[in-house]
C-alpha cells in the first residue's frame, strides 16, 4: 500500500452541505432585511470558513459589527439544522467502509467551525473516521498546513504515506503547505481546471478511485 492515510476536506468532498449553509446565510441575512444569496452564489462563496462565507454573502459595504452579528445568527441557526438537507456523496461511505477494512487512517479537516465538523462527522460517518478537525482560534486555518499536520500527528501518520482529498484550489495548496500528495474531486464545488492549475497530484471523478491510487495503481 503506497498511502496508509488519507486525511478529508468536509464540504463538497464527503457531504453536500450545499444547501443547509444556504438556508442558514439566507435565515441571517432575512434578520437583517437583506436581500437572499442564492445556490450558485453560496457555491462560490464557500471553501474558506463561515466568516469569509457571511463575509460576502452580506450587502457590499456592510459593516464589521454588523457581519459579525449576522454571522453569529448563521452559527445558531446552523448548529441546530445542519442536517436537514446534507448528505454524503454518492459512494462515499461504501469507500469509507473499505478504506477501514483495509486499515487505512482515516481524517477529516475543515475551514468549518470545529463544532460543526465534529457534530456532523460523528452524525454521518459515527466509528469510520476517527479524526475531525474544524476552525479554531489560535490556529491558522486551510491552505496554511497547521490542521492537516495536527491530524497526521493525532493519527501517527507520516508525510511520506499520507494524502489529503479535497474539493478546492484551497485543498491543493494545503495538502502542497503540509508536504503531502493531494486528490482533486470534481464532485464538489470547484472544476476540475481549478483543481489542476493549483497543483493536483491526482484528479477523480468517484469515490472509489482512491482505492487505486492508495494501492498505487492509478
Amino acid at each position: 500500500m503506497k498511502y496508509n492515510t488519507v486525511i478529508f476536506d468536509l464540504d463538497g468532498t464527503l457531504l453536500n452541505t450545499l444547501e443547509d449553509l444556504q438556508d442558514s446565510v439566507n435565515f441571517a441575512l432575512e434578520s437583517f432585511n437583506y436581500p437572499t444569496r442564492n445556490y450558485e452564489e453560496i457555491r462560490s462563496f464557500v471553501g474558506n470558513g463561515v466568516k469569509d462565507l457571511v463575509t460576502k454573502a452580506v450587502p457590499k459595504g456592510t459593516d464589521e459589527e454588523t457581519t459579525s452579528k449576522c454571522l453569529q445568527i448563521f452559527k445558531e441557526h446552523y448548529k441546530i439544522n445542519m442536517q436537514n438537507k446534507t448528505a454524503p456523496y454518492d459512494g462515499i461511505i461504501d469507500l469509507l467502509k473499505q478504506l477501514n477494512s483495509k486499515g487505512v487512517r482515516l481524517g477529516i479537516v475543515s475551514n468549518k467551525f470545529d463544532l460543526a465538523v465534529k457534530d456532523l462527522n460523528k452524525y454521518y460517518f459515527d466509528n469510520l473516521i476517527p479524526v475531525a478537525i474544524g476552525e479554531r482560534e489560535n490556529v491558522r486555518k486551510k491552505p496554511a498546513p497547521d490542521t492537516v499536520l495536527t491530524a497526521m500527528d493525532e493519527l501517527g501518520s507520516y508525510k511520506e504515506t499520507s494524502i489529503y482529498v479535497g474539493d478546492s484550489g484551497s485543498d491543493m495548496i494545503t495538502a502542497q503547505n503540509a508536504g503531502i500528495k493531494s486528490i482533486g474531486v470534481t464532485w464538489g464545488f470547484r472544476d476540475a481546471n481549478s483543481l489542476k492549475e493549483s497543483g493536483a497530484d491526482f484528479l477523480i471523478d468517484s469515490p472509489s478511485q482512491i482505492l487505486d491510487i492508495i494501492e498505487g495503481e492509478f
